[in-house]
């Protein structure tokens, strides 16, 4: 199966053929994958090196003429690395532009930690204004982009990892999807951690709704699920834990609730190894997360579902 990054660029090519609003900018990664499409549109695909605070000022630059740029690089050189010119040359002078990354959290170990952005979103969740959509299969990535780059001027980011769920459901990059229907507890799972979320669940008495746009937070879809579940939460987030806590509180405010978030640790794992010894070493596999979500929902959720 293809990768959501594999999707990205054909995709975004056929948009530069239809939308003459559409821009390109790049800083190395990536640009061959566009040859083609710089060969039919060599204004409107540009590379400015390895220069990740000029991506994004001169994103911001297009977005100010009226183009609609999208701005590629891994994770960690998109929103860290060049976090004050998102924060200025984007969000202060309300500049709209498509950001979309790759490698995600720990994509690719043996790049190190320079190569690993599990922040990313929590980064983004101090600035005001941001679309977020975390796709968990390649077919949700191609929607996905195509909303980013038709919403007007909006500020989007578009999170790509080689981690995908192995069918794709229909998403419309505003609403979360219910996927199972409990009494117990309701586990909302973000993107890539869809099927080890329902593989940890099978069997216990929990809903389970799948979130591939997290900001904004679908609060109504949350407040529907816990009327019939009840108030207890368990967020499975691919980046950082505890990226959506907040965002649960303020959905349940007017309600007393508990929520726990299961994600990336903060504690950095300096042997590499691979991706799937990374998703385990964070419990976020099928087994470690059947023993922190039962545990948090306790024997209420373990009654075999009806």
């Amino acid at each position: 199966m293809d990768t959501m990054r594999d999707r990205f660029a054909p995709v975004v090519s056929r948009l530069l053929d239809e939308d003459p609003r559409v821009a390109v900018v790049l800083a190395d990664i990536g640009v061959d994958a566009f040859a083609e499409a710089s060969r039919r549109h060599p204004h409107r695909v540009i590379n400015v090196g390895i220069r990740e605070q000029l991506l994004v000022g001169a994103a911001a630059g297009l977005a100010l003429t009226g183009l609609r740029p999208v701005v590629h690089t891994f994770a960690s050189f998109l929103i860290e690395r060049p976090f004050e010119q998102v924060k200025l040359d984007l969000g202060y002078q309300n500049a709209g532009a498509v950001l979309v990354s790759a490698a995600a959290s720990f994509d690719w170990p043996a790049g190190g930690y320079t190569h690993m952005a599990p922040g990313d979103v929590a980064l983004l969740d101090t600035l005001d204004g941001w679309t977020v959509h975390v796709p968990g299969h390649p077919d949700e990535a191609e929607a996905l982009l195509r909303h980013a780059v038709a919403a007007g001027d909006d500020k989007v980011y578009v999170r790509l990892s080689v981690q995908s769920n192995r069918r794709g459901l229909a998403v419309d990059g505003q609403r979360f999807v219910t996927v199972r229907e409990g009494r117990a507890g309701v586990v909302v799972a973000v993107g890539p951690m869809l099927d080890a979320v329902l593989a940890a669940t099978e069997g216990l008495d929990v809903s389970v709704l799948y979130a591939t746009t997290v900001r904004p937070f679908d609060a109504a879809a949350l407040r529907r699920a816990t009327g019939a579940a009840g108030p207890d939460v368990v967020v499975v987030e691919p980046y950082l834990a505890g990226t959506s806590t907040a965002a649960v509180n303020d959905a349940l405010s007017d309600m007393p609730h508990r929520v726990l978030g299961l994600g990336v640790g903060r504690r950095e794992l300096r042997r590499y190894g691979t991706l799937e010894e990374h998703v385990a070493a964070h419990g976020l596999d099928a087994a470690g997360l059947r023993e922190r979500i039962g545990g948090f929902l306790g024997a209420a959720a373990a009654a075999t579902r009806g």
